[in-house]
């Protein structure tokens, strides 16, 4: 069984390089976020014809989460089953404003059984700036998310949550730690957030099995920073010891972050359980060796 994670930036953008990667790496579950789409608008018919059902939860331009699976999906929970989210309809959007910013209206929660595992698809806010309501909200998120696992779920069952959870856990995760210190997804609080996930009952499957430098999930699309490998690892897969155990592979799929249709700049992360999935190569060989030649000539 391969479970993937992606965000997306807008499924409708990359709806091309979405199918392609389907394709590419036939992933069994691939847990979607940022798809800026409201539920009526999901591509439903796509996925269905590559083999997917869709489960989607969205409201609109902004954020939305969903779950494509080849495996069924039972039991779907949507916003930690507290009720609907506000939609966005035209004009300005909802809740974009310090005054009224409310992350549990907004659409960042979908899960699911697949397979006989029950995956969760989180997209975490953003946290802007120390200091704001946006980062109150966002640390607020993060302990709705472990009180409906205390609440609801058991860590001797197989769970995964995935997505783009906005918190690069270690100083190991960043390209320069010094010199995002003080920022979003780097802060003390955050990484206890983090942390707290993992004391629930759940394994960062990456890092228990990669422990190499410069692997990242999100590169900026600004000045290159991709190319430079100025990125973040802040995409996981976070897995209860059922299906930890299982893991016989994990990697990020630098691959597609290049070229064309127009990438993310999210990178999807793929987790193989049991036995491995459709070969791909992730284009990391010889890679840390390519940005210190660059920046070596960029000092020159």
């Amino acid at each position: 069984m391969r479970i993937a994670t992606w965000n997306v930036n807008s499924l409708k953008a990359r709806l091309e390089k979405v199918e392609w990667w389907l394709e590419r790496a036939a992933p069994d579950v691939l847990l979607l976020q940022e798809t800026k789409l409201a539920d009526g608008a999901a591509p439903v018919m796509a996925f269905e014809m590559a083999g997917y059902t869709l489960v989607h939860h969205g409201e609109g331009r902004w954020n939305g989460v969903a779950i494509a699976s080849r495996m069924g999906a039972a039991g779907v929970v949507t916003n930690f089953g507290d009720g609907p989210v506000r939609s966005w309809a035209g004009g300005a959007a909802v809740g974009s404003g310090e005054e009224d910013f409310d992350p549990f209206d907004e659409a960042r929660m979908v899960s699911a059984v697949c397979g006989g595992v029950r995956v969760v698809s989180l997209y975490a806010p953003n946290g802007r700036a120390l200091g704001t309501p946006f980062y109150a909200g966002k640390l607020d998120w993060f302990a709705r998310v472990g009180r409906w696992l205390d609440e609801t779920q058991d860590p001797t069952m197989p769970l995964v949550l995935g997505g783009d959870l906005n918190v690069a856990p270690a100083d190991a995760d960043v390209w320069d730690p010094e010199g995002t210190h003080g920022s979003t997804h780097v802060s003390g609080p955050e990484r206890d957030a983090f942390e707290a996930l993992l004391a629930w009952g759940l394994t960062d499957v990456y890092r228990s099995r990669h422990h190499e430098p410069g692997r990242y999930t999100w590169w900026d699309y600004r000045a290159g920073n991709f190319q430079r490998n100025e990125g973040m690892r802040i995409d996981h897969l976070l897995a209860t010891a059922p299906v930890a155990t299982r893991v016989v592979a994990v990697e990020i799929d630098r691959e597609a972050r290049k070229g064309k249709p127009l990438p993310s700049d999210h990178a999807p992360l793929v987790m193989d359980i049991d036995e491995p999935g459709r070969p791909f190569d992730p284009g990391w060989a010889g890679s840390v060796e390519r940005f210190a030649a660059r920046r070596a000539a960029q000092r020159g």
